[in-house]
Protein backbone atom coordinates (compact mmCIF):
# COMPACT_ATOMS: atom_id res chain seq x y z
CA UNK A 1 0.00 0.00 0.00
CA UNK A 2 1.26 3.25 -0.53
CA UNK A 3 0.99 6.25 2.06
CA UNK A 4 -1.60 8.37 2.84
CA UNK A 5 1.59 10.90 3.13
CA UNK A 6 3.13 9.73 -0.70
CA UNK A 7 -0.65 9.35 -2.24
CA UNK A 8 -1.30 12.91 -1.42
CA UNK A 9 1.19 14.64 -3.17
CA UNK A 10 0.99 15.55 -6.80
CA UNK A 11 4.54 16.05 -8.63
CA UNK A 12 6.03 19.03 -9.20
CA UNK A 13 4.20 21.40 -12.36
CA UNK A 14 7.12 22.85 -13.13
CA UNK A 15 9.18 19.29 -13.63
CA UNK A 16 6.13 18.28 -15.58
CA UNK A 17 6.27 20.99 -17.92
CA UNK A 18 9.56 20.10 -18.52
CA UNK A 19 8.91 16.55 -18.81
CA UNK A 20 6.16 17.21 -21.13
CA UNK A 21 8.09 19.72 -23.38
CA UNK A 22 10.97 17.22 -23.68
CA UNK A 23 8.21 14.58 -24.73
CA UNK A 24 6.93 16.78 -27.46
CA UNK A 25 9.92 17.34 -28.87
CA UNK A 26 11.17 13.88 -29.10
CA UNK A 27 8.22 13.54 -31.09
CA UNK A 28 9.63 16.27 -33.69
CA UNK A 29 7.86 19.23 -32.74
CA UNK A 30 9.16 22.79 -32.51
CA UNK A 31 8.09 23.71 -29.01
CA UNK A 32 9.37 27.14 -28.04
CA UNK A 33 10.05 26.31 -23.94
CA UNK A 34 9.42 28.89 -21.39
CA UNK A 35 8.96 26.25 -18.36
CA UNK A 36 12.45 25.99 -17.24
CA UNK A 37 14.12 27.22 -14.06
CA UNK A 38 17.55 26.86 -14.90
CA UNK A 39 19.77 29.85 -16.75
CA UNK A 40 20.67 28.41 -20.03
CA UNK A 41 24.32 29.35 -19.51
CA UNK A 42 26.96 27.20 -19.04
CA UNK A 43 28.30 26.71 -15.96
CA UNK A 44 31.34 28.75 -15.75
CA UNK A 45 35.07 26.81 -17.13
CA UNK A 46 37.21 27.26 -13.81
CA UNK A 47 34.01 25.76 -11.74
CA UNK A 48 34.21 22.70 -14.50
CA UNK A 49 38.20 22.29 -13.78
CA UNK A 50 37.65 22.53 -9.90
CA UNK A 51 35.33 19.16 -10.66
CA UNK A 52 37.51 17.35 -12.89
CA UNK A 53 40.85 18.24 -10.80
CA UNK A 54 38.56 16.74 -7.60
CA UNK A 55 37.84 13.92 -9.70
CA UNK A 56 41.56 13.35 -10.85
CA UNK A 57 43.02 13.82 -7.42
CA UNK A 58 40.96 11.21 -6.01
CA UNK A 59 38.39 13.66 -4.29
CA UNK A 60 35.72 10.89 -4.64
CA UNK A 61 35.10 9.53 -1.00
CA UNK A 62 32.69 10.93 1.96
CA UNK A 63 32.80 14.11 3.29
CA UNK A 64 31.29 15.21 6.47
CA UNK A 65 27.50 14.46 6.32
CA UNK A 66 26.78 18.57 6.59
CA UNK A 67 29.60 19.04 3.80
CA UNK A 68 33.42 19.88 3.66
CA UNK A 69 34.78 22.46 6.03
CA UNK A 70 36.34 24.39 3.43
CA UNK A 71 33.06 25.13 1.77
CA UNK A 72 31.80 25.83 5.04
CA UNK A 73 34.43 28.51 4.93
CA UNK A 74 33.49 29.97 1.49
CA UNK A 75 29.60 30.30 2.21
CA UNK A 76 30.29 31.69 5.65
CA UNK A 77 32.76 34.49 3.67
CA UNK A 78 29.74 34.42 0.72
CA UNK A 79 27.43 36.00 3.62
CA UNK A 80 30.17 38.22 5.41
CA UNK A 81 30.90 39.90 2.02
CA UNK A 82 27.48 40.09 0.12
CA UNK A 83 25.26 40.46 3.01
CA UNK A 84 27.43 41.53 6.37
CA UNK A 85 26.03 38.67 8.19
CA UNK A 86 28.49 36.45 10.27
CA UNK A 87 27.86 33.20 10.88
CA UNK A 88 29.82 30.38 12.19
CA UNK A 89 30.82 26.62 10.94
CA UNK A 90 28.34 24.87 13.14
CA UNK A 91 25.74 27.44 11.33
CA UNK A 92 25.82 26.25 8.29
CA UNK A 93 24.86 23.48 6.30
CA UNK A 94 25.33 22.02 2.62
CA UNK A 95 22.84 19.91 1.21
CA UNK A 96 21.85 18.07 -1.86
CA UNK A 97 20.52 21.48 -4.11
CA UNK A 98 18.73 24.28 -2.49
CA UNK A 99 15.37 22.15 -2.50
CA UNK A 100 16.76 19.65 0.16
CA UNK A 101 17.74 22.61 2.46
CA UNK A 102 13.98 23.65 2.30
CA UNK A 103 12.94 20.00 2.85
CA UNK A 104 15.02 19.16 5.87
CA UNK A 105 14.48 22.81 7.03
CA UNK A 106 10.84 22.31 6.70
CA UNK A 107 11.05 18.37 9.12
CA UNK A 108 13.55 20.44 11.48
CA UNK A 109 11.32 23.02 12.72
CA UNK A 110 7.71 22.06 11.67
CA UNK A 111 5.61 19.82 12.77
CA UNK A 112 1.22 18.78 13.14
CA UNK A 113 -0.65 21.33 14.53
CA UNK A 114 1.60 24.11 13.24
CA UNK A 115 0.79 26.70 10.73
CA UNK A 116 3.24 28.60 8.16
CA UNK A 117 2.25 31.28 6.36
CA UNK A 118 3.22 31.79 2.55
CA UNK A 119 2.65 34.85 0.61
CA UNK A 120 0.98 33.93 -3.02
CA UNK A 121 2.26 34.01 -5.31
CA UNK A 122 4.78 31.31 -4.01
CA UNK A 123 7.47 28.94 -5.41
CA UNK A 124 5.15 25.89 -6.09
CA UNK A 125 7.34 23.20 -3.61
CA UNK A 126 6.29 25.40 -0.59
CA UNK A 127 2.84 24.23 0.20
CA UNK A 128 3.82 20.33 -0.12
CA UNK A 129 7.03 20.88 1.97
CA UNK A 130 4.57 22.18 4.54
CA UNK A 131 2.37 19.92 4.32
CA UNK A 132 5.01 16.66 3.98
CA UNK A 133 5.93 18.31 7.78
CA UNK A 134 2.63 17.59 9.08
CA UNK A 135 1.92 21.49 9.14
CA UNK A 136 -0.77 23.25 7.59
CA UNK A 137 0.03 26.43 4.65
CA UNK A 138 -1.51 29.51 5.66
CA UNK A 139 -1.59 31.81 2.56
CA UNK A 140 -1.84 35.08 2.39
CA UNK A 141 -2.68 36.97 -1.19
CA UNK A 142 -0.09 39.55 -1.87
CA UNK A 143 -0.82 41.97 -5.52
CA UNK A 144 0.51 43.25 -8.72
CA UNK A 145 -0.97 46.54 -8.41
CA UNK A 146 1.46 46.98 -4.46
CA UNK A 147 4.26 45.31 -6.71
CA UNK A 148 3.38 41.91 -4.47
CA UNK A 149 4.65 43.38 -1.29
CA UNK A 150 4.31 41.38 1.72
CA UNK A 151 3.88 44.07 4.58
CA UNK A 152 3.73 43.22 8.79
CA UNK A 153 0.17 44.27 8.50
CA UNK A 154 -1.25 41.97 6.08
CA UNK A 155 0.88 39.21 8.35
CA UNK A 156 -0.99 40.47 11.52
CA UNK A 157 -4.62 39.40 10.07
CA UNK A 158 -3.16 35.28 9.36
CA UNK A 159 -1.20 34.99 13.07
CA UNK A 160 -2.80 32.71 15.44
CA UNK A 161 -0.98 31.02 18.33
CA UNK A 162 -0.02 28.32 15.64
CA UNK A 163 1.99 30.10 13.76
CA UNK A 164 5.34 28.67 13.46
CA UNK A 165 6.71 29.93 10.19
CA UNK A 166 6.77 32.64 7.47
CA UNK A 167 8.15 32.10 4.32
CA UNK A 168 9.70 34.94 2.42
CA UNK A 169 11.27 34.52 -1.41
CA UNK A 170 12.67 37.30 -2.52
CA UNK A 171 13.23 37.74 -5.48
CA UNK A 172 10.12 35.95 -6.14
CA UNK A 173 9.93 32.95 -8.47
CA UNK A 174 7.08 33.03 -10.14
CA UNK A 175 6.78 36.85 -10.26
CA UNK A 176 10.50 38.50 -10.08
CA UNK A 177 9.19 40.94 -7.12
CA UNK A 178 11.27 41.61 -4.20
CA UNK A 179 11.02 43.15 -0.76
CA UNK A 180 11.45 47.21 0.20
CA UNK A 181 13.28 47.50 2.96
CA UNK A 182 11.01 48.87 5.43
CA UNK A 183 8.55 46.06 5.06
CA UNK A 184 11.69 43.94 5.46
CA UNK A 185 12.05 45.40 9.15
CA UNK A 186 8.39 45.73 9.87
CA UNK A 187 7.90 41.90 8.84
CA UNK A 188 11.56 40.81 10.94
CA UNK A 189 10.20 43.14 14.15
CA UNK A 190 6.62 40.93 14.00
CA UNK A 191 8.29 38.00 13.72
CA UNK A 192 10.84 38.80 16.87
CA UNK A 193 7.77 40.07 18.69
CA UNK A 194 5.56 36.94 18.16
CA UNK A 195 8.46 34.36 17.86
CA UNK A 196 7.90 33.49 14.64
CA UNK A 197 10.52 31.69 12.24
CA UNK A 198 11.53 34.03 9.09
CA UNK A 199 12.53 31.25 6.40
CA UNK A 200 14.56 33.48 4.36
CA UNK A 201 15.33 31.88 0.73
CA UNK A 202 17.50 34.00 -1.29
CA UNK A 203 18.27 31.60 -4.50
CA UNK A 204 18.07 34.39 -6.48
CA UNK A 205 19.87 37.21 -4.42
CA UNK A 206 22.33 38.17 -7.20
CA UNK A 207 19.95 38.12 -10.34
CA UNK A 208 18.48 41.54 -9.51
CA UNK A 209 17.66 44.58 -12.32
CA UNK A 210 17.71 48.24 -12.53
CA UNK A 211 20.55 48.84 -9.68
CA UNK A 212 18.58 47.10 -7.04
CA UNK A 213 20.28 45.71 -4.33
CA UNK A 214 19.69 42.50 -2.48
CA UNK A 215 19.33 43.03 1.60
CA UNK A 216 19.02 39.72 3.48
CA UNK A 217 16.26 40.39 6.33
CA UNK A 218 19.10 38.81 8.54
CA UNK A 219 21.33 41.31 8.19
CA UNK A 220 18.40 43.50 9.97
CA UNK A 221 19.55 42.68 13.41
CA UNK A 222 20.61 40.10 15.76
CA UNK A 223 17.16 39.73 17.24
CA UNK A 224 15.58 39.32 13.53
CA UNK A 225 19.08 37.14 13.01
CA UNK A 226 18.16 34.94 15.55
CA UNK A 227 14.66 33.86 14.34
CA UNK A 228 15.86 33.70 10.15
CA UNK A 229 17.06 30.89 8.52
CA UNK A 230 18.33 31.72 5.18
CA UNK A 231 18.24 28.72 2.42
CA UNK A 232 20.54 29.44 -0.64
CA UNK A 233 22.51 27.35 -3.48
CA UNK A 234 24.55 27.65 -6.18
CA UNK A 235 22.45 26.64 -9.08
CA UNK A 236 20.88 29.97 -10.56
CA UNK A 237 23.93 32.51 -9.78
CA UNK A 238 26.24 30.09 -11.30
CA UNK A 239 24.15 27.98 -13.70
CA UNK A 240 24.84 24.97 -11.49
CA UNK A 241 21.42 23.55 -11.40
CA UNK A 242 22.52 19.90 -12.19
CA UNK A 243 25.04 20.07 -9.77
CA UNK A 244 22.67 19.69 -6.60
CA UNK A 245 24.60 22.01 -4.13
CA UNK A 246 22.81 24.14 -1.72
CA UNK A 247 22.63 25.61 1.50
CA UNK A 248 21.58 26.82 5.16
CA UNK A 249 22.51 29.24 7.68
CA UNK A 250 20.66 29.91 10.94
CA UNK A 251 20.74 29.15 14.94
CA UNK A 252 23.22 26.33 15.35
CA UNK A 253 20.03 23.90 17.32
CA UNK A 254 18.50 24.41 13.99
CA UNK A 255 21.68 23.79 11.48
CA UNK A 256 22.11 20.73 13.63
CA UNK A 257 18.62 19.22 13.28
CA UNK A 258 18.96 19.49 9.57
CA UNK A 259 22.12 17.64 9.72
CA UNK A 260 21.01 14.57 11.55
CA UNK A 261 18.09 14.35 8.98
CA UNK A 262 20.33 14.54 6.34
CA UNK A 263 22.63 12.30 7.59
CA UNK A 264 19.90 9.90 7.95
CA UNK A 265 18.58 10.36 4.43
CA UNK A 266 21.06 11.55 1.88
CA UNK A 267 24.21 11.35 4.17
CA UNK A 268 26.62 14.37 2.05
CA UNK A 269 26.15 16.04 -0.56
CA UNK A 270 28.60 15.00 -3.72
CA UNK A 271 32.12 15.81 -2.76
CA UNK A 272 32.87 16.72 -6.45
CA UNK A 273 30.09 18.86 -6.78
CA UNK A 274 30.96 20.46 -3.21
CA UNK A 275 34.97 20.96 -5.22
CA UNK A 276 32.63 22.60 -7.88
CA UNK A 277 30.54 25.01 -5.40
CA UNK A 278 34.05 25.70 -3.49
CA UNK A 279 35.47 27.12 -6.94
CA UNK A 280 32.43 29.08 -7.94
CA UNK A 281 32.26 30.83 -4.25
CA UNK A 282 36.02 31.66 -4.21
CA UNK A 283 36.91 32.30 -7.59
CA UNK A 284 36.23 34.69 -10.35
CA UNK A 285 32.41 36.19 -10.70
CA UNK A 286 32.71 37.59 -13.83
CA UNK A 287 29.79 35.23 -15.29
CA UNK A 288 27.49 36.62 -13.07
CA UNK A 289 27.28 39.82 -14.22
CA UNK A 290 27.18 38.80 -18.01
CA UNK A 291 24.50 36.65 -17.31
CA UNK A 292 22.71 39.54 -15.55
CA UNK A 293 23.11 41.82 -18.17
CA UNK A 294 21.76 39.62 -20.82
CA UNK A 295 18.85 38.48 -18.59
CA UNK A 296 17.88 42.52 -18.25
CA UNK A 297 17.97 42.80 -21.91
CA UNK A 298 15.46 39.55 -22.25
CA UNK A 299 13.35 40.74 -19.49
CA UNK A 300 12.78 44.18 -21.44
CA UNK A 301 12.15 43.11 -24.67
CA UNK A 302 9.81 40.47 -23.45
CA UNK A 303 7.96 42.74 -20.64
CA UNK A 304 7.49 45.06 -23.14
CA UNK A 305 6.27 42.39 -26.17
CA UNK A 306 3.97 40.84 -23.59
CA UNK A 307 2.21 44.26 -22.36
CA UNK A 308 1.65 44.70 -26.42
CA UNK A 309 -0.80 41.60 -26.41
CA UNK A 310 -4.09 42.96 -26.33
CA UNK A 311 -5.80 41.79 -22.84
CA UNK A 312 -2.43 40.61 -21.42
CA UNK A 313 -0.22 42.74 -18.85
CA UNK A 314 2.85 42.34 -17.33
CA UNK A 315 4.51 43.05 -14.56
CA UNK A 316 7.83 44.55 -14.79
CA UNK A 317 10.28 41.94 -12.46
CA UNK A 318 13.57 43.18 -10.98
CA UNK A 319 15.21 40.17 -9.97
CA UNK A 320 14.80 36.04 -11.29
CA UNK A 321 14.31 35.16 -14.65
CA UNK A 322 10.24 35.01 -14.73
CA UNK A 323 7.50 37.11 -16.12
CA UNK A 324 3.91 36.68 -14.60
CA UNK A 325 2.14 37.95 -16.65
CA UNK A 326 -1.39 38.24 -16.28
CA UNK A 327 -4.11 36.67 -18.75
CA UNK A 328 -7.39 37.20 -16.74
CA UNK A 329 -8.47 39.95 -18.85
CA UNK A 330 -8.70 37.01 -21.56
CA UNK A 331 -11.25 35.07 -19.35
CA UNK A 332 -14.31 33.70 -21.08
CA UNK A 333 -13.63 33.28 -24.34
CA UNK A 334 -13.62 30.74 -26.61
CA UNK A 335 -11.34 28.71 -28.63
CA UNK A 336 -12.59 27.15 -31.95
CA UNK A 337 -16.05 26.68 -30.04
CA UNK A 338 -15.15 26.05 -26.57
CA UNK A 339 -14.69 28.05 -23.96
CA UNK A 340 -12.13 28.61 -21.62
CA UNK A 341 -12.71 28.50 -18.45
CA UNK A 342 -9.17 28.49 -16.47
CA UNK A 343 -6.02 29.59 -17.01
CA UNK A 344 -5.10 25.75 -17.03
CA UNK A 345 -7.11 25.55 -20.05
CA UNK A 346 -5.24 28.32 -21.68
CA UNK A 347 -2.01 26.42 -21.34
CA UNK A 348 -2.53 23.51 -22.45
CA UNK A 349 -3.89 24.81 -25.76
CA UNK A 350 -0.37 27.09 -25.96
CA UNK A 351 1.07 23.63 -25.68
CA UNK A 352 -0.56 21.81 -27.84
CA UNK A 353 -1.48 23.71 -30.47
CA UNK A 354 0.99 26.68 -30.85
CA UNK A 355 3.27 24.91 -28.46
CA UNK A 356 4.46 27.30 -26.28
CA UNK A 357 5.65 25.53 -23.32
CA UNK A 358 4.37 27.68 -20.05
CA UNK A 359 3.16 26.77 -16.07
CA UNK A 360 -0.50 27.67 -15.12
CA UNK A 361 0.07 30.55 -12.27
CA UNK A 362 -2.73 28.55 -10.72
CA UNK A 363 0.35 26.25 -9.41
CA UNK A 364 2.02 29.25 -7.96
CA UNK A 365 -1.69 30.04 -5.87
CA UNK A 366 -2.43 33.06 -8.39
CA UNK A 367 -4.61 31.83 -11.22
CA UNK A 368 -4.81 34.18 -14.05
CA UNK A 369 -1.47 34.21 -14.84
CA UNK A 370 1.17 32.36 -16.60
CA UNK A 371 4.82 32.37 -15.27
CA UNK A 372 7.26 32.27 -18.39
CA UNK A 373 10.86 31.94 -18.20
CA UNK A 374 12.95 34.10 -20.10
CA UNK A 375 16.51 31.73 -19.03
CA UNK A 376 16.40 30.94 -22.95
CA UNK A 377 17.86 32.95 -25.91
CA UNK A 378 16.01 36.03 -27.59
CA UNK A 379 15.27 34.06 -30.64
CA UNK A 380 13.10 31.98 -28.62
CA UNK A 381 11.20 34.98 -26.91
CA UNK A 382 10.30 36.07 -30.28
CA UNK A 383 9.55 33.72 -31.45
CA UNK A 384 7.24 32.53 -28.23
CA UNK A 385 5.84 36.04 -28.33
CA UNK A 386 4.82 35.82 -31.62
CA UNK A 387 2.95 32.10 -31.22
CA UNK A 388 1.36 33.96 -28.00
CA UNK A 389 0.01 36.72 -29.67
CA UNK A 390 -1.71 34.54 -32.58
CA UNK A 391 -3.05 32.33 -29.69
CA UNK A 392 -4.48 35.59 -28.20
CA UNK A 393 -6.25 36.34 -31.74
CA UNK A 394 -7.58 33.28 -32.11
CA UNK A 395 -9.88 33.27 -29.30
CA UNK A 396 -13.77 34.71 -29.74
Amino acid sequence: MISHRAKSLRPSATLAIAAKEKELRAQGLDIVGFGAGEPDFDTPIHVKKAAIDAILDGYTKYTPAAGSEELKDAIIAKFKKDNDIEYKRDEIIVTCGGKYALYSLFQSIFEEGDEVIIPTPYWVSYPAMVELAGATPVFVETHEEEDYQLTAEMLKKHITTKTKGIILNYPSNPSGSVYYLPNLEQIGKLAVENGIYLVSDEIYDKIVYDGYKHTSIASLGGPIKEMTIITHAVSKTYAMTGWRIGFAAGKKKIIQAMSNIQSQSTSNPASISQKAALAALTGPQDSIGVMVKEFEKRRDFFVAGLNSIEGVSCFNPKGAFYVFPSFKALGGRTYKGRRVASIAQWTEILLEDFHVAVVPGGEFGKEGYLRLSFATSMAVIEKGLERIKRAVEALD
